[in-house]
């Protein structure tokens, strides 16, 4: 049986310092248009959705925002806290977002990095909404894995998931960046926001083979298989050395949506 969406998001806080080295950081330049197209100076209020050990937060923080993050996990909390102790302007919640109470000052920007999708659909939306003043910003980053020069090893590793994930189909291929939508239904026809611009970001990371196990062992639908989950790691990282001269490069496509709220809200 499946783990449904409050299981599996609860899967990060299992392992938080393998999710802390594993995970990759976000492109600098969306951090940069971000910051930019909110028109977030220092000082400015942030809402952050979901931080995990606080990857994206560091990156606002560094910047002179004031961020309160809402996180789910207690163990995820606590790296973040260690990663941001330096940072004086850096508060962090520990519950889900559907149970913060909003504070009575409203906030400049909401931002979720890779944690909308984990929020409940009949709350994400509206909440964030309530979250900021008028004119202020919603904004969603989400890192995809997209088509690149490593359509050999995707191929070739495909063997190793069809032992050991039961609901892998044949021919699974990455899509190509121009395949992936441009629209997000739910903010782009949201009342609640005035317009919302996308803006794209291709990039290359390349891993070890010890590295792109961690990786895939931070996957939630990696994790939910347990020792099968472990096993397909394994047989990904022997692939890797074995066929690929012990590392990879992964080609990313990171999505930055900013959706603003009505300035006469």
């Amino acid at each position: 049986m499946g783990l449904d969406r409050e299981q599996l998001r609860m899967t990060f806080d299992e392992d938080a310092p393998l999710y802390d080295r594993a995970r990759p950081p976000y492109p600098p330049q969306a951090v940069a248009d971000l910051t930019r197209e909110a028109r977030l100076g220092p000082g400015a209020r942030v809402l952050e959705i979901g931080c995990g050990t606080g990857i994206f937060t560091e990156a606002l923080a560094e910047r002179g925002l004031k961020v309160t993050a809402v996180e789910i996990g207690e163990h995820m909390a606590a790296a973040a806290r260690r990663r941001l102790a330096t940072y004086a302007d850096v508060e962090i919640a520990v519950c889900a977002f559907e149970e913060y109470d909003l504070p009575p000052e409203r906030f400049d920007l909401v931002v979720a990095a890779t944690s909308f999708h984990w929020v409940d659909p009949a709350v994400r939306v509206e909440k964030s909404a309530d979250a900021l003043r008028p004119g202020g910003a919603l904004a969603i980053l989400q890192t995809t894995d997209v088509a690149g020069e490593d359509g050999r090893f995707v191929a070739e590793s495909q063997d190793c998931y069809l032992r050991y994930d039961p609901d892998v189909k044949l021919g699974f291929r990455l899509p190509t960046s121009e395949e992936l939508p441009r629209e997000m239904a739910e903010l782009d026809c949201s009342p609640r926001f005035a317009k919302v611009a996308l803006r794209r970001y291709l990039w290359k990371r390349t891993y070890s083979a010890a590295a792109y196990r961690d990786l895939l062992r931070t996957y939630s639908a990696v994790r939910a298989l347990g020792e099968r989950g472990e096993r397909l790691a394994d047989c990904v990282e022997s692939l890797v050395n074995a066929r690929f001269g012990g590392s990879i490069t992964k080609q990313l496509l990171t999505e930055l949506r900013i959706a603003t709220t009505p300035k006469d809200a």
